[in-house]
């Protein structure tokens, strides 16, 4: 394989290898033995087309038209017929990243072999990510039914030469693009519409670049817990390992091991005023690790279903087998499920945000972390901010995936709303990072006032890496513009989860 290609057996996609093309701009290609294997298949479609036996939508209409016998010459327009038909998205289009993700799990799937189109149609694919060319992708028109129908069209609209697309940094008619890299536009042949359309991929890219982006705001969060600790001089003993070995759930485990080392070397963890904390203090590790429980097993459905066949019908040696396989309620029950304990991972920030800013709870710091309290509000309106963010984020929280409705004359009469649900979760997602962020600024704030230089040297790290882009300040400011450089900060903050606490601790 070459230096930063990824290559696409059907087979052995990961998470990571999704989020370096779609993001780094790594290049794609198609296996050999992926490309033979296409070849075997396509011919068995093409002995089905000189049969007078009907096969879904490769010699009949689709959906509720299923029954609709198609005649030899209207075979290749009804293919050209189901992408413009499909597109139908509404709404701003997806980001760049996210369509570049969807086109390579497409073209993953694709090389798997059981759809029975040509090979060139999967390689078309790799050459727009190579190239550079991203379809202009609607944001909204996906129900999750026969997977993500309408932003599969609008990628597939593109292959054609129709539709549009983002290509050196401008938005472009699709067919400027082709030529200006020398792409002839494809000719969809028998079954190659249906297979560019039926799918999951467009939530299952969201749901991939979020979780990788969900990995470092989790150490993030467990950052903020353990500044926010040493800030109002709780105690660690909540952490103790022999505590969390009694109840040994995984990412509960995870959690306190991570805390124990980020705070080990400090003296300053210490409670005088209590024997325990407050539960946002005490039960981190209890709700901090339900979360990374829900990662992880977001992380394993969306393992499975970058290697998982999601088109209709699928050809198995001689047989075309009709089924619903692209049918997205495995990705949006998890999808869900994230937001869901997003509101964990945020609600139980704000509570310890309210806590070091008042002033019967914070342990003797002044009012809301004001140098001169009265004349100054200090960091109060960030509090409501962040209350602001964690109410919509509950709001956001209410599961798609409970809410169908039938479409397609009732063919399709139970859709998933996967990509309801993907949408959501992009903004918790960024909602959640901002509530971490304010947290961040408090308890960074709290040492300061407390004159505090140094606490455990992993969070020394941590917040010297801070200060540089978020410096102190004394008096009064405006809040919206440090809260966007914090924001920014955890949007960057990948040495957070790559750092290596012992050697840090130890050098």
């Amino acid at each position: 394989m070459l230096l930063g290609m990824v290559e696409l057996t059907g087979r052995s996609l990961t998470v990571d290898e999704v989020v370096r093309v779609a993001r780094v701009r790594e290049s794609a290609l198609i296996a050999g033995t992926a490309l033979d294997g296409m070849k075997i298949s396509r011919g068995k479609v093409e002995e089905a087309l000189l049969s007078q036996t009907a096969v879904y939508a490769l010699n009949t209409g689709v959906g509720l038209l299923a029954n609709v016998r198609l005649e030899a010459d209207g075979i290749e327009q009804m293919q050209l017929n189901l992408v413009r038909s499909h597109c139908c998205g509404v709404g701003e289009p997806l980001p760049e990243d996210v369509v570049r993700a969807m086109m390579l799990i497409r073209a993953n799937i694709l090389a798997m072999g059981l759809s029975g189109i040509r090979p060139v149609v999967a390689e078309r694919l790799c050459d727009l990510l190579n190239y550079g060319i991203t379809p202009v992708v609607p944001m909204r028109g996906s129900v999750g039914a026969s997977g993500d129908l309408a932003p599969l069209a609008h990628m597939a609209l593109v292959l054609i030469g129709e539709g549009e697309a983002f290509f050196a940094g401008e938005r472009r008619p699709a067919a400027e693009c082709l030529q200006r890299v020398g792409l002839e536009p494809l000719k969809l042949q028998a079954k190659e519409g249906i297979s560019l359309l039926n799918g999951t991929q467009a939530m299952l890219a969201i749901g991939c670049l979020q979780l990788h982006d969900l990995d470092e705001l989790f150490q993030s969060a467990q950052i903020a817990a353990a500044l926010t600790l040493q800030a109002l001089r709780g105690t660690a003993a909540a952490y103790d390992e022999r505590l969390h070995a009694a109840r040994p759930h995984p990412g509960q485990v995870h959690s306190a091991a991570s805390l124990r080392d980020l705070l080990e070397g400090s003296t300053r963890h210490r409670s005088s005023t209590s024997v325990q904390d407050a539960y946002c203090l005490r039960c981190v590790p209890q709700v901090h690790g339900a979360v990374w429980d829900s990662l992880r097993q977001a992380e394993r459905v969306f393992a499975i279903e970058l290697n998982s066949a999601t088109d209709n019908p699928l050809l198995f040696e001689d047989d075309f087998i009709s089924g619903g396989n692209f049918h997205g309620a495995p990705l949006a029950l998890v999808l869900d499920q994230l937001a869901i304990a997003l509101c964990q991972l945020a609600g139980i920030s704000e509570r310890r945000t309210e806590r070091l800013m008042n002033p019967s709870l914070n342990e003797g710091l002044p009012a809301f972390l004001a140098t001169k309290p009265g004349i100054e509000s200090g960091l109060m309106m960030a509090q409501v901010t962040s209350a602001a963010l964690v109410a919509e984020m509950r709001v956001l929280a209410t599961p798609a995936s409970a809410c169908s409705i039938p479409t397609s004359g009732n063919q399709e009469d139970f859709v998933s709303m996967g990509m309801t649900a993907a949408l959501k979760l992009i903004q918790s997602v960024t909602h959640c990072r901002v509530v971490l962020a304010i947290e961040w600024l408090t308890a960074t704030r709290a040492l300061d006032l407390r004159g505090d230089r140094s606490v455990s040297p992993m969070l020394d790290a941590a917040r010297g890496a801070f200060r540089l882009e978020c410096p102190g300040w004394e008096g009064d400011l405006v809040l919206s513009g440090i809260m966007a450089a914090a924001d920014g900060f955890l949007a960057r903050a990948n040495w957070a989860s790559t750092l290596n606490t012992r050697e840090v601790v130890h050098a």
